[in-house]
């Protein structure tokens, strides 16, 4: 069972229809048991860091999520899920992430002919042999592509868990992974044939018991 926490935030029906279509049971919840109970959690979402984060302390799901992520269950973070897995967000200042990981999340800088937010399909420069990235259905040599919509972007301390990044204005680390803590900037349910073997490599992850 995958519990997607809900949190008010949106996109949580797309994420859930995903997994549906790989054959995955899953579970839309803020039920603190039933995401104990889940092999596997995701924190998907899109909106404003500060609002989110409102939210989870309003249904105290903060606190159930740093208890699933220190029991080493596999943990994915989607779009803002991954930003609120850091120290905080210059779109909120004076609002503290979840701080499971290290980094920053700043806004993507300006640039002369790109529009922000950045909003569409981009490539992935794969790095740091993540386990999400295997066996992804690209042509050799080619970079995979994915879909984002965002304003902000994370810069992680340590470049070591960043396995992914792209490139819009900036380098951004597009997707980190350490221990059982896995996260992506853009959308894997909205990336097509890429995006669904990203998260059938997540299901696939031993369960922790």
């Amino acid at each position: 069972m995958i519990a997607i926490i809900d949190y008010d935030a949106g996109n949580l029906r797309s994420v859930a229809k995903a997994f549906q279509t790989l054959g995955e049971e899953c579970v839309i919840t803020r039920n603190h048991g039933e995401i104990q109970q889940a092999d596997k959690v995701i924190l998907p979402g899109v909106g404003s860091f500060g609002v989110a984060m409102e939210q989870l302390k309003k249904y105290e799901l903060d606190k159930v999520i740093k208890e699933v992520a220190d029991c080493g269950k596999p943990f994915l973070g989607i779009c803002l899920g991954l930003q609120l897995l850091f120290e905080g967000s210059e779109e909120s200042d004076g609002v503290e992430g979840l701080h499971l990981l290290d980094g920053k999340i700043l806004r993507i800088p300006d640039k002369e002919g790109l529009k922000i937010p950045h909003i569409g399909w981009n490539s992935l420069e794969l790095k740091n042999h993540g386990r999400l990235f295997e066996n992804l259905p690209v042509e050799s040599g080619k970079m995979p592509y994915v879909y984002f919509v965002h304003s902000y972007y994370l810069k992680a301390q340590d470049e070591a868990i960043v396995k992914a990044t792209t490139e819009y204005s900036v380098q951004i680390h597009a997707s980190v992974e350490k221990e059982n803590i896995f996260a992506c900037q853009f959308h894997p349910e909205k990336s097509s044939a890429v995006g669904l073997q990203i998260l059938k490599n997540f299901a696939a992850l031993p369960v922790c018991r």
